[in-house]
């Protein structure tokens, strides 16, 4: 099935289901499609990111997150994500995406998406990302205190924690490249002979 029918169905049968606690889990039921798969005819890496698009667009309309994010003219942007493979998945197999929300913090919202098949993690997809607005980046806790009013973050796993400060880290050394990138360019040029 195209990935985005697979959107528009989970998207549309979320609609009259009932909704669901900020830090509940949902479920959603799909089958591995041919066209999921890689050249060793098991779902593709990729294709997990996208799947956990289906996931995450299932639980932000469970959650009524993304009817408080419509309210702020916010849209959802996924700024890091990380991939745990444990078994593979393979065609017409049916599977269970297992989504829910971490924690938060200041800036960031931590989502996890569980692949599970016979009651079995096969992989796991997590990512850090934020709601931006028209003036930028929303903080969660203002923007989920429609939902959670009071509700402390929950603490974050240690595995979380090591994610959010190695993206943090990648984070700072691409800006240094590019200024590194930018001076050496501002400096070549100002050390080329002028032309005649």
């Amino acid at each position: 099935m195209l990935p985005w029918l697979r959107l528009i169905r989970a998207g549309v049968g979320a609609l009259p289901e009932p909704r669901i606690d900020l830090l509940a889990t949902t479920r959603i039921q799909l089958r591995v499609w041919p066209n999921d798969l890689d050249f060793n005819l098991h779902v593709n890496n990729g294709r997990y990111l996208m799947l956990a698009d289906i996931g995450r667009i299932h639980w932000f309309i469970r959650s009524g997150v993304l009817g408080t994010a419509r309210r702020h003219k916010a849209f959802p942007v996924v700024a890091d994500a990380v991939a745990k493979f444990r078994r593979d998945l393979r065609a017409f197999q049916k599977f269970e995406i297992q989504t829910r929300l971490i924690g938060w913090d200041h800036k960031w919202g931590f989502l996890e998406h569980r692949f599970v098949r016979d009651g079995r993690v096969l992989g796991v997809v997590a990512i850090r990302g934020v709601f931006k607005g028209p003036d930028g980046p929303i903080d969660p806790q203002v923007f989920l205190s429609n939902h959670a009013d009071g509700l402390a973050a929950p603490e974050l796993p240690a595995w979380a924690h090591h994610f959010h400060r190695s993206t943090e880290l990648l984070s700072e050394l691409l800006r240094e490249e590019e200024r590194s990138a930018v001076s050496g360019a501002l400096n070549r040029k100002q050390t080329l002979p002028e032309g005649r």
